[in-house]
């Protein structure tokens, strides 16, 4: 499978979002959109989740995307469990549930309401959530920032350990350079609405935060958006 975006555009009377996107995802690609505020990076994860009718152009290849947005977005009467398990169809739907909520850590939190998880385990439920549908492609939509530092750490190695298991094309939405070095394979930059850069990273790159290699290419990124490192 491959995403295949030809002409994308997206506008409001005279705010323009996206602005003809040519863009190619290959299978269990990782990518990362960067980007100053306004700039179109969420325009385009709505547009990939099929969220946005307004899109114009030529849009294929997910067929079964998924979405962890920066709000969990857990029904606060419903346990993790049934959380996970909402919508779900097949055999043994809790079963399946069930064996996510390990995956990511939560053994044992099954019957937890929402408000008593932290905002880490929360957003570990709403990947839990993502992931027991079997995306062809993950979508993440700056997941991570309304964590501490730690929590952010610890999910950030979550996301890269769920993918090495699951393999789905990730797009990964975010301000911050160092967590799109971090994990992805391939970082695009856009600015007003249009696809300025696009970067793909080597595969031997050291994925530590100190490493030089990767130093210099947040701070190559960081001139590109504007900000002086």
């Amino acid at each position: 499978m491959t995403i295949v975006l030809r002409g994308v555009s997206r506008s409001w009377e005279e705010i323009v979002g996206l602005s003809d996107i040519d863009l190619d995802i290959a299978d269990g690609e990782r990518v990362a959109v960067i980007g100053r505020s306004g700039s179109g990076k969420t325009t385009l994860l709505r547009a990939l989740a099929g969220l946005d009718t307004g899109i114009t152009g030529e849009l294929r290849g997910a067929a079964a995307p998924a979405v962890v947005f920066q709000d969990p977005r857990l029904f606060p009467w419903r346990s993790a469990l049934d959380n996970v398990a909402l919508g779900l169809r097949g055999t043994d739907p809790r079963d399946r549930a069930r064996a996510m909520l390990a995956e990511v850590g939560l053994h044992g939190r099954e019957d937890a309401w929402p408000r008593q998880l932290s905002g880490g385990q929360r957003q570990r439920v709403a990947l839990a959530r993502a992931l027991v549908r079997e995306p062809d492609l993950l979508l993440l939509d700056e997941p991570f920032s309304a964590l501490d530092a730690l929590t952010r750490v610890s999910a950030q190695a979550l996301v890269a350990d769920l993918w090495e298991r699951h393999r789905p094309a990730l797009l990964l939405v975010t301000h911050d350079v160092e967590e799109a070095l971090l994990l992805t394979d391939r970082v695009l930059l856009l600015a007003d609405g249009r696809l300025v850069h696009d970067e793909r990273l080597p595969a031997d790159l050291p994925r530590r935060r100190d490493d030089p290699a990767l130093v210099a290419r947040r701070a190559d990124l960081l001139r590109r958006l504007g900000v002086e490192p």
